[in-house]
């Protein structure tokens, strides 16, 4: 069996302090929060997570911190990614170390690579780790799409076990899905995506990673069990609903980026009395304007996530 769960794995947002350290009572609450609604699982240092900003020495802690916290109540996966090969491997080993049950790695990036360098690429991190290895598909980012081919065919030979694709194109995730039940089913495909998730588990997806998760985690539960039932109209109206949410995201004046939309989770948790601040890494900036904070602050009560 493929040791990647199927159903909802938020994106943990690493919470901050005012000094700028990791906040460990936010980051409690999120997780309870989360375990709470009912989650299948929980994925660290990712894009949500800030991992691009994070020192190696910050990674560390977190993994190890959400792994205490979660005390085994749910599996947790680390993004272990980097510019290249080497590097990715080096957190993989420190990831593997602490204890946490699958990886998640892009595509190198910075350097230009072809497919045949990310086909080595992915190999090489299998050769390196024994733990289930999920490919993360998001180019906007790496500047690099994962053809639907190639993750079938490294899923194929065991050196990937899932896929989470944040790429937003629909046409490729659809052949994704179809090529990977033709080939077996070999991957957990995973959509990344917050706002078309329906679509994606008609197209066959296993899953959603959602940002927004950490807003409303128990949403996203809703509507993956609405679909496991074959409630469409629940899964449509509940989506319907996050789509509304996911407006907040739209709200910030000035923030482009993971600024406005890790940014807007991060005000929405912190107006929700989750996080203590909704402090950015550097060089991002918070959102601290009462204009995008009232317009987020409106939207959460009219989605019921706010009183």
């Amino acid at each position: 069996m493929n040791p990647i769960v199927s159903g909802i794995i938020p994106p943990l947002l690493t919470p901050l302090t005012s000094a700028g350290d990791i906040d460990v009572d936010s980051l409690t609450r999120l997780i309870e929060q989360q375990i709470n609604a009912g989650v299948d699982g929980l994925f660290v240092l990712g894009s949500s997570g800030e991992v691009a900003f994070l020192t190696d020495e910050e990674r560390e802690q977190v993994i190890e911190l959400v792994l205490k916290l979660v005390d085994g109540r749910v599996p947790v996966y680390a993004g272990v990614i980097d510019t290249q090969t080497k590097r990715v491997i080096a957190h993989i080993r420190r990831a593997e170390a602490l204890g946490v049950q699958a990886v998640v790695a892009t595509a190198p990036f910075y350097a230009i690579t072809g497919p045949d360098e990310i086909a080595a690429h992915f190999r090489a991190l299998r050769a390196a780790t024994d733990l289930p290895i999920i490919a993360y598909d998001i180019p906007v980012c790496v500047h690099t799409k994962l053809a639907p081919e190639l993750l079938v065919q490294l899923g194929a030979e065991g050196v990937l076990q899932g896929v989470k694709d944040s790429s937003g194109d629909d046409v490729s995730f659809r052949r994704l899905c179809a090529l990977n039940k033709a080939a077996g089913s070999p991957l957990k495909v995973l959509t990344g995506h917050e706002a078309v998730v329906d679509g994606a588990y008609l197209a066959g997806a296993d899953g959603c990673v959602p940002g927004l998760g950490n807003v409303d985690p128990a949403g996203y539960v809703r509507m993956w069990r609405a679909y496991q039932a074959g409630d469409f109209a629940t899964m449509r109206a509940e989506q319907d609903r996050l789509a509304q949410l996911f407006e907040i995201v739209f709200q910030p004046i000035g923030k482009v980026g993971p600024a406005a939309g890790v940014g807007s989770f991060k005000t929405a948790l912190e107006l929700m009395g989750v996080f203590t601040t909704n402090l950015m890494s550097p060089p991002l900036a918070p959102i601290d304007d009462a204009p995008s904070r009232d317009a987020i602050a409106d939207i959460l009560r009219k989605v019921g996530v706010l009183a």
